[in-house]
């Protein structure tokens, strides 16, 4: 009997350890402004609430100082080989997966290179954001696949950032991220 329960015990703990197996978890890394820098653009990136991460299935990470670079990035590169995409809640700075945040745009929103997006933890504090705005649209991740992902002219948030103007910029301040109006995972 007392074997019987070893045994059982044993196989529980087996099953549990080995379910585990194979499934890959991702987590945020911290920022370091003394070192990040963008994957595309090449600026530094702040430790704030703009501040964006993916990890490769090979456990690469990549940073972005906008959310708007990492499209771009997924454009070049494909989703395929993307494990997990974070972005940051405007109001905490806190790490969220970039499939549950709820986004707010406006063309007038100041960002790191101008696309006008924010990231929230939740539907609830996106529109709260909007309503004390009194603009902006509610976006879900699955809008910014179709999202233009046009900059605007005349709002990147210089912050400190020491973001070159010649980095992403076409004669009048907008861009078409990749050149084919895809957006988010939008393949």
């Amino acid at each position: 009997m007392k074997k019987s329960i070893w045994l059982l015990s044993s196989l529980i703990l087996l099953f549990a350890v080995l379910s585990g197996c194979g499934k890959e978890k991702y987590t945020a890394v911290p920022v370091n402004e003394a070192t990040d820098k963008c994957a595309i653009c090449n600026m530094q990136v702040k430790d704030d609430a703009f501040a964006v991460q993916l990890t490769t299935k090979d456990g690469k990470n990549y940073k972005f100082d906008d959310i708007g670079c990492m499209n771009e990035w997924v454009n070049k590169n494909g989703i395929e080989t993307v494990g997990a995409e974070f972005v940051r809640d405007y109001n905490t700075k806190d790490w969220i997966p970039y499939n549950t945040a709820s986004y707010v745009y406006d063309a007038t929103f100041k960002t790191p290179m101008a696309y006008g997006i924010y990231s929230f933890k939740d539907k609830t504090s996106a529109q709260k954001f909007i309503d004390e705005q009194k603009k902006g649209k509610l976006l879900a991740s699955e809008d910014l696949k179709s999202h233009t992902w046009e900059r605007a002219k005349g709002t990147m948030d210089m912050g400190g950032n020491n973001h070159d103007k010649q980095a992403h910029s076409e004669s009048d301040g907008s861009m078409q991220m990749g050149g084919n109006n895809k957006g988010m995972h939008g393949q």
